[in-house]
């Protein structure tokens, strides 16, 4: 695998040991008037040119770099069975693919998935035969049609503002598995920590016998086994050591998953996490979340890391600077990511990248609810997650205003399928039902900043510029979820740097104001967490703590010393 492109497993939380990375060299051809389909280019036996996957078309690693608008893309490969293969079930996945994905196998239709962040997979076993075998993937995108989100690619030519290059078709791994017949389809788990005890539940195909082994450092905690008659599983995994997830510290779990002949390598984190009193829990205690804006771009890959080192890095150099987590912002990061935000105790907000779909229609809902739950069925084992957030900002499209009733919807719709986490409808405006109310602030002057939220401070009114469309509930805890965002590039000029207000004219300008906005906030007893714009540059925007090629642009330490003062809610 030394000479794949991204080979580590994808999705270390259901690893099995026979599995083929497919990522690398695949054919590829553009489809500029999306016409492959009529004819019939899933038959084709050879496309016009290459392509390196899971890296997008606009990107260098890709070996493609096109930058302008791509409607849809056609890829090809081979893939070799055994007759030993064929013994079981072969599932084709996809970390994800924007926006609209056909698959076909050896010419015929696989399956079809909507949706440019979620991953997916097909059951292609009846459509193999022992030898080679063709993959055909077609993928359209249409990040300007208002009937998709698209997060911060760019609906103009040029990437503007806080809008960036685009990304289509293949963006992460691509892989298959080689399954029994009865084999484990889905698990989520639900930790206990007073009882000490990992809650499972699931979904198999086939009945037997399930069972569940828990390990710490390469000892053994607990195991259970059920009997799974009716496709469904239900365990109680009892631990005879306690080690909590902590910030800094993953303490992860391991444990090995058997259905029959099928076994599955998994772990998990032994974390609690409540909002209570206006202030958020950690396994009962109170914690300040300082956590920054990270926007998953890569100068390039674009969306996609070009390697796992980098994946890790992102989260140490925002530790290195004192803050404990992150929002993920306006789009969904891979699961190998995730992997490591559990390792190290970094905490995250899981986030939809809706900018680019218009919720001021119903047709909106349908566009993002299916999408969604597969994200958070995905996710909801990561015990980095602490909340979900499925929209972002969710502006009135020309002239009509958003469609409450699709807010609410996702809300109530998320709360379903995870009563573990709190949900944010909409980070920033407009707010219609939510666990925490959060609110976006850039205002530059630390002292209109902190007289801002003084009345606050001392139990008075919160302060809103949204109160005509948005109703602070006193009680609710708050938030400030973008903050910051200081433009700082000496080597730019004025004209060419894009970011919030006017730009300190010294680097000293620039620290006593970032210390001014954010003791500001952890001063504050009636707020619990900021998150401050941004981590690293991204291209034109330049309010990054790091460049875009993640060079710090003041001395970390410094930056540190700041975010880990004692804050209000944790005396």
């Amino acid at each position: 695998m030394q000479n794949i492109p991204r080979p580590e497993h994808p999705f270390p939380q259901m690893e099995r040991n026979n599995w083929k990375n497919l990522n690398g060299e695949w054919q590829f051809e553009f489809d500029f008037g999306s016409s492959g389909i009529d004819r019939k280019f899933y038959e084709k036996k050879e496309l016009k040119d290459k392509i390196i996957v899971p890296f997008c078309p606009e990107s260098e690693l890709s070996g493609i770099n096109y930058k302008d608008f791509i409607p849809a893309v056609w890829y090809k490969r081979s893939l070799e069975i055994a007759e030993e293969d064929l013994k079981g079930k072969i599932l084709l996945h996809f970390g994800a693919v924007d926006y609209e994905c056909h698959v076909y196998v050896n010419g015929k239709e696989a399956g079809i998935h909507k949706g440019g962040y979620a991953s997916f997979q097909f059951d292609i076993t009846d459509l193999l035969s022992i030898g080679s075998n063709d993959i055909t993937v077609y993928a359209k995108d249409d990040t300007r049609s208002g009937l998709q989100p698209k997060g911060k690619q760019s609906s103009g030519y040029y990437s503007s503002g806080c809008d960036y290059t685009r990304t289509t078709g293949i963006w992460q791994t691509v892989w298959v598995e080689f399954v029994p017949e009865k084999y484990i389809k889905t698990v989520k788990y639900y930790p206990n920590i007073s009882e000490g005890q990992l809650y499972i539940t699931g979904t198999v195909a086939g009945s037997g016998t399930f069972r569940a082994v828990a390990s710490y450092q390469g000892k053994k905690c607990g195991e259970i086994s059920v009997q799974a008659d009716n496709g469904n599983i239900q365990a109680v995994l009892k631990l005879n050591e306690i080690h909590l997830w902590e910030l800094g510290e993953g303490n992860l779990y391991d444990l090995e998953l058997k259905f029959e002949q099928d076994v599955v390598k998994s772990y998990f984190g032994l974390r609690e996490i409540k909002l209570e009193n206006m202030k958020f829990y950690l396994n009962g205690k109170s914690v300040f979340q300082r956590l920054v804006l990270d926007q998953g771009f890569y100068p390039d890959g674009i969306y996609t890391a070009p390697n796992e080192e980098t994946l890790v890095r992102d989260i140490t150099l925002s530790m290195d600077m004192g803050f404990n987590g992150a929002r993920l912002h306006e789009k969904v990061f891979e699961a190998r990511f995730l992997y490591h935000c559990d390792k190290m105790g970094y905490m995250v907000w899981g986030e939809q990248a809706n900018w680019g779909l218009d919720i001021s229609e119903p047709s909106g809902l349908f566009a993002f609810l299916p999408e969604w739950l597969e994200i958070v069925e995905r996710d909801f084992n990561h015990p980095s997650i602490i909340g979900w957030c499925p929209f972002n900002e969710t502006w009135d499209n020309r002239g009509r205003k958003q469609i409450d009733d699709i807010l609410r919807i996702v809300y109530l719709t998320t709360k379903q399928l995870d009563t573990t986490r709190p949900c944010i409808d909409t980070s920033g405006n407009f707010h219609v039902i939510t666990d925490i109310y959060d609110l976006h602030n850039y205002t530059q002057d630390p002292e209109k900043f902190k007289d801002y939220y003084e009345d606050f401070k001392n139990g008075g009114e919160l302060k809103d510029d949204h109160l005509k469309r948005q109703q602070y509930t006193p009680g609710l805890p708050v938030f400030i979820s973008e903050y910051g965002g200081i433009k700082w590039d000496p080597a730019a000029s004025e004209e060419s740097g894009w970011g919030y207000g006017e730009a300190p004219k010294t680097e000293e300008e620039f620290l006593s104001r970032y210390e001014g906005l954010t003791t500001a906030l952890l001063e504050n007893p009636n707020i619990f967490a900021f998150c401050y714009t941004q981590l690293y540059d991204v291209e034109q925007e330049v309010n990054g703590l790091y460049t875009y090629h993640r060079k710090a642009k003041f001395d970390p330490a410094v930056i540190k010393a700041i975010n880990t003062k004692t804050a209000a809610v944790e005396v």
